[in-house]
């Protein structure tokens, strides 16, 4: 291996290590309260190496929480794959989303990193970029399953990118339900329950009906 190779599977080691330990120290303690220190130590870095390979403790965070997000989408695509019917496609993928989120609840801390960034710092335009890519992939599966639908003629004409957001939105919002009391109370069903109905509600608007057009 020549010397620049050395150095890239340095560099390469020592992100993996960072991102690694980050992972460890952020989930357990939080974004506030994990300590750059812990993390560099953890590492086997200096705490200035931190800043060779991320601006901020912010763009930490979020590499973190994107870390893996090809794998996601690979899945998530996987689960489409799984049915033919477009209706059924959603379905999949609206089960593979909830039960990740029920298995891996801190990644979805990512919704709160981009709507709080007055408390863990502005992102740079690179971190936002990360993020904004990995939802794009995931909302672009959703979409191509609502395109199929219309084509087949089994959902109504739509903007499919639009319905994506839309079940996106939902889906999403119903998730962090979970995480305040009084919205829970308000919910009244268990979250499985009532998410499961919210994909079929939205299904039932968009399929043409026996017979129709």
């Amino acid at each position: 291996m020549n010397e620049p190779s050395r150095r890239e599977a340095k560099k390469a080691l020592h992100r993996r290590r960072i991102l690694e330990t980050a992972q460890e120290v952020f989930f357990r303690d939080g974004f506030v309260e994990a300590n750059l220190d812990e993390i560099a130590k953890g590492a086997g870095v200096a705490k200035g190496t931190l800043y060779r390979y991320f601006d901020s403790k912010a763009d930490l965070y979020v590499a973190v929480l994107v870390h893996g997000g090809d794998l996601f989408a690979e899945r998530m695509r996987a689960a489409r794959s799984d049915a033919d019917h477009p209706a059924d496609q959603i379905r999949k993928i609206a089960r593979f989303y909830f039960e990740h989120w029920a298995a891996n609840e801190e990644y979805f801390a990512i919704f709160w990193a981009m709507e709080n960034q007055e408390v863990i710092g502005e992102l740079t335009a690179d971190a936002e970029g990360e993020i904004t890519s990995l939802w794009s992939a995931c909302l672009r599966i959703l979409a191509d399953a609502v395109q199929e639908g219309v084509e087949r003629g089994v959902f109504a004409p739509c903007d499919p990118w639009e319905v994506a957001n839309i079940f996106w939105t939902v889906a999403n919002g119903l998730i962090r339900t979970e995480h305040v009391q009084a919205r829970r109370k308000l919910r009244r069903s268990r979250l499985d329950r009532i998410f499961d109905d919210a994909v079929e509600l939205l299904l039932r608007g968009l399929t043409v009906p026996a017979g129709g057009s």
